[in-house]
């Protein structure tokens, strides 16, 4: 049986802080998560969000090690110890994505009703 050790931990309190973050009243749910994802990479690849390149490139590298074949030899020889691994990136991701997502949606409201505001100019017009 895999130990709790302090990366385990650490994914676990990660994705219960994100998890309990998006339960709060008129957070975003998961669906709208889902429905900003693509809005989020094609912010973060035009550089209008770009905070979030190097989250999303660890997501993306988190998921393609779940993926990968060559993972698989240590579930084979280790059975439940060598999934403890996966599990540790798997809640990272999801943790992430919670996170990263939060982020842009909030980032999202605010650019959109900045734009909607006017424009105050705080020096008087030149003589």
């Amino acid at each position: 049986m895999p130990t709790l050790g302090p990366r385990r931990i650490a994914a676990f309190t990660a994705l219960w802080k994100a998890v309990t973050q998006t339960r709060r009243p008129g957070a975003p749910g998961l669906a709208d998560r889902v429905r900003a994802l693509p809005r989020l990479v094609a912010a973060a690849a035009s550089g209008r969000f770009p905070e979030a390149r190097g989250r999303l490139l660890l997501i993306v590298l988190g998921l393609a090690y779940l993926v990968s074949p060559v993972d698989l030899v240590p579930e084979l020889f280790l059975g439940l110890i060598g999934l403890g691994d996966d599990a540790v990136v798997a809640l990272w991701i999801g943790g992430a994505f919670l996170s990263e997502t939060d982020r842009f949606l909030s980032w999202e409201r605010t650019a959109r009703a900045g734009s909607s505001r006017p424009t105050v100019i705080d020096q008087p017009p030149p003589d």
